[in-house]
């Protein structure tokens, strides 16, 4: 299981005392316990958020309205599926299905097929993603950070507002030690999206990546 580490201002001065002796340690202890910048609570966010793109798991999702969505993720070839109200994605390394109802569409694999879920009622982790390397371009990008916990998993949160060119000019995230996505809100098109985590394994079904025995399958992956 990945694990998120951080230096701490005490440890590093420690470091310095080993290496330089007393002298000239003042400063990087000061200097490392000043609060992350702006750009670096982006970039960290974000990158926790990419770590979780290699791992295996399950992810359950209470999404806006009480409603239930999941997301599957599996490596070696990848897989990913996202299933939500009225929908389902499904994406692997040769093809993309995308469901509406009872229909189901298959085409050639799209690796940005995930950054197209940014609307709800499921927002996938790469869409976030995407929202954040537009945040981190933003200069005026007001962040705030902090720690809680979802699920029974520990998860850093960050807030941001002020940001111009992304599906929401506000949005708060949650994002687990492992990368997983752990919650989102913001407002979307006028819509309220709030969806939160409810239940994580380290394992898939075997189903998890297959079209419903009961839709309709349209295959236009060959043509």
């Amino acid at each position: 299981m990945p694990i998120v580490s951080r230096l701490t201002a005490a440890g590093l001065t420690a470091a310095c005392l080993a290496l330089l002796g007393t002298a000239g340690c003042g400063e990087v202890g000061e200097a490392s316990a000043a609060p992350l910048s702006r750009d670096s609570l982006i970039t960290e966010t974000a990158g926790q958020l990419a770590t979780g793109s290699g791992l295996t798991y399950s992810a359950k999702y209470q999404v806006t309205g009480g409603e239930i969505a999941t997301v599957h993720r599996a490596q070696q070839p990848f897989r990913a599926s996202y299933v939500y109200p009225g929908g389902r994605l499904i994406a692997t390394s040769t093809v993309t299905v995308r469901c509406a109802g009872s229909t189901c569409e298959s085409t050639a694999a799209d690796p940005a097929a995930a950054a197209s879920l940014d609307t709800g009622p499921l927002i996938s982790a790469e869409a976030v993603q995407a929202m954040l390397a537009t945040a981190a371009l933003d200069p005026v990008v007001e962040t705030a950070q902090h720690d809680t916990t979802i699920a029974g998993r520990h998860a850093t949160c960050l807030s941001l507002s002020g940001v111009d060119g992304a599906a929401a000019d506000a949005f708060d995230l949650c994002v687990t030690n492992e990368g997983a996505l752990a919650s989102f809100t913001a407002t979307i098109a006028g819509k309220r999206i709030d969806q939160a985590l409810t239940a994580y394994r380290e394992d898939v079904p075997d189903d998890a990546f297959q079209v419903p025995p009961t839709a309709r399958l349209i295959d236009k992956s060959t043509k």
